[in-house]
């Protein structure tokens, strides 16, 4: 984030908590062990883990800035992206690492600065990365797994949202009128949806070829407008009638829609939620205010993990992001993204500076 959207964050941790309760179906998330030499486990019933924080390790010539987001592929690697610093051109904004934590490699140095959204999707007997980028960057690409870049494309302007040049001559201008792309969803039809989280404020529709078809939404608050939407996903839990669920982060809702981007429902009491996913019947979604929520098919809250709410969003929890001496063994300070694995594992970026990844090990 830039100086501005983290002058942005602080405002909204001070003049908002959590946001209104949500009834958790069963008992609460807690931690039941606290000393780090045992395995450290969160949860309850069939939502408990084991917390593993700083679960992967760069090599000595990398550094993390702020780490964003993070995606598996069918092999259990785990891809991440962080910020990166535009000044260090040379520096890879993505990462990969292994099922064990071992890293592979990296590359994507065009998106340094601005690393933002990444996710994976298979198309015929090949997976792909989809890729965003905000800040000076303002731009999304479809890659391989290995880091060629198949498309990058910018602002659609055929949308009629942006300003001159937003497309051939990005800045880091914020604005309504400005791209800053932040997260991806797929449609079963090839296409894929693309989130203005932190610009326009809309989500916007593209063809399997990558085309722009449309886009709904824009700002305001609530009911099918939106105040940062952060995050974009296709809920295809079985039971339910597909749609697309939107992360309404400053809102502090998730807002439901039809498949054609017709207001249908909001579900409130989040803490700045920033991302979602799916996985059997669970949606997980991380929150900005400190805690990884799980909802069942009903979108019933099912679990709250790493809880620490209070702490971060009280009067001197902007102190605690820069400070990791503060951070607690089995807490969360800013869950920015998460994703499932194969086996209903979860891992867990969060938005410190220092970079975080934490794997939560699925032990029901």
């Amino acid at each position: 984030m830039s100086a501005a959207e983290n002058a942005l964050s602080r405002r909204e941790f001070l003049a908002t908590s959590a946001a209104a309760s949500v009834a958790i179906v069963g008992a609460p998330a807690v931690i039941t062990a606290q000393k780090t030499e045992k395995p450290l486990i969160v949860g309850e019933g069939d939502y408990k883990y084991e917390v593993q924080h700083d679960w992967p390790q760069l090599p000595k010539e990398y550094s993390w800035q702020t780490t964003h987001n993070v995606a598996v592929d069918k092999a259990g690697n785990l891809y991440v992206i962080h910020e990166g610093r535009a000044a260090l051109k040379d520096h890879p904004s993505i990462f990969v690492f292994d099922s064990e934590g071992k890293f592979i490699r990296a590359f994507g140095s065009q998106f340094q600065g601005g690393g933002h959204g990444i996710e994976i999707r298979s198309e015929g007997n090949e997976e792909f990365l989809y890729v965003c980028a905000y800040q000076m960057k303002k731009t999304f690409a479809k890659m391989t797994l290995k880091g060629e870049t198949v498309w990058q494309q910018y602002a659609p302007m055929m949308s009629g949202v942006y300003a001159a040049e937003e497309d051939t001559n990005p800045t880091g201008t914020w604005g309504r009128n400005r791209f800053m792309p932040t997260n991806f969803a797929f449609l079963d039809d090839g296409g894929f949806l693309l989130v203005d989280g932190y610009g326009a404020f809309y989500v916007h529709r593209y063809d399997n070829a990558g085309k722009w078809v449309s886009c709904f939404g824009g700002a305001g608050g609530g009911e099918g407008k939106f105040n940062t939407p952060h995050g974009v996903w296709v809920d295809n839990r079985a039971g339910r009638e597909s749609s697309i669920v939107v992360c309404d982060r400053a809102n502090h809702a998730l807002q439901y829609f039809t498949m054609d981007g017709k207001y249908k429902e909001t579900l409130k009491g989040y803490g700045l939620p920033a991302n979602c996913e799916t996985w059997k019947n669970l949606l997980l979604v991380p929150e900005l205010h400190a805690r990884v929520t799980l909802l069942n098919e009903k979108n019933e809250v099912v679990a709250r993990l790493g809880d620490d709410v209070a702490r971060v969003t009280g009067k001197d929890g902007g102190k605690i992001r820069g400070d990791a001496a503060q951070w607690q063994a089995g807490k969360f300070v800013h869950p920015h993204d998460a994703c499932f694995a194969a086996d209903g594992s979860i891992f867990v970026a969060e938005w410190v500076a220092t970079g975080r990844i934490s794997k939560l090990k699925r032990l029901a």
